[in-house]
């Protein structure tokens, strides 16, 4: 008798176990945690908070239009289960006016792209994300992200601005079959076929040309907002047809782990924080800046 009651005692206590640890693994999604769970998010990820980064576009004739939001959120939430931080709800308030004569395509003005992300992060920081980091997932966003973070500068603030921007160019990345590939392409559409395999029609991925049409003749050193309609008018660059499931497996992962990598790195860092507020005190105070 005393040997059942002691074995369903030891039952009961590694059910209780098993429940308290269910009860103490966070979402790191912002928008599914309570209010108490918040704070206990926010120290477990160290002040880090991630914003995941995409846009609403044409991905071609065969990928959604959230293919980039879609994407950057799986990287995001994947880094996440390895490195903890809390993530922010769906954002696509970015720069895409060069798709705005593409059918689904959401574009701000310039002035709402930047006050909305600005109010963004100051409410972040406000809610104890100390730590900001930017997870860029759009080619668009690619000069108006640094901007953001070199405009940070301007005024205080008690939080830290990181933009992060995954490469594929990691050691043994399986062969690509595509010359060009940039958009809604060879290594985009395979990505989407881990993400979301429901939502991608490569069989349609043909129906468009996504070559370069070239059609404008400038020096290299020049720059007009008009290069991407110039090279791709049908807003689709490569071949999404040439996508293979072994590519977007290999660059999820590389992705993920490279992510989860940046995440430990910014809990880490002490540093940037210090010399920005150290900045701060002395732009009060030019003229007693050492020369």
């Amino acid at each position: 008798m005393k040997m059942r009651y002691l074995a369903l005692s030891l039952l009961a206590a590694a059910s209780i176990a098993s429940f308290a640890q269910t009860e103490t693994k966070l979402s790191p999604k912002w928008e599914e945690l309570t209010g108490p769970d918040f704070i206990t998010a926010i120290q477990q990820a160290q002040g880090v908070c991630m914003l995941p980064f995409g846009i609403i576009e044409k991905h071609g004739p065969h990928l959604p239009l959230g293919t980039d939001l879609i994407n950057v959120r799986y990287t995001t939430e994947h880094a996440a289960a390895q490195e903890y931080a809390v993530i922010f709800p769906p954002y696509y308030f970015g720069q895409i006016a060069e798709a705005e004569h593409e059918p689904g395509t959401v574009s701000y003005s310039m002035r709402m792209q930047l006050d909305l992300l600005q109010e963004t992060t100051d409410e972040m920081g406000r809610n104890g994300c100390k730590k900001v980091l930017i997870v860029n997932g759009h080619g668009g966003n690619e000069s108006l992200l640094p901007y953001f973070a070199q405009s940070q500068l301007q005024n205080p603030h008690d939080y830290v601005v990181y933009v992060y921007r995954w490469h594929a160019n990691y050691p043994g990345r399986p062969a690509e079959h595509s010359k060009v590939d940039m958009h809604a392409g060879e290594s985009e559409t395979a990505h989407t076929m881990v993400s979301r395999p429901d939502l991608v029609h490569q069989d349609r991925a043909t129906q468009e040309s996504g070559a370069d049409e070239a059609r404008l003749q400038l020096p290299q050193d020049v720059y007009t907002g008009i290069w991407w309609y110039a090279r791709f008018p049908n807003h689709y660059s490569g071949d999404g047809s040439a996508a293979t499931l072994e590519l977007g497996q290999a660059d999820m992962k590389a992705y993920i782990s490279d992510l989860a990598g940046v995440i430990r790195a910014i809990k880490a860092d002490q540093t940037t924080l210090q010399l920005q507020n150290e900045f701060f005190d002395k732009t009060q105070h030019p003229l007693d800046t050492k020369q």
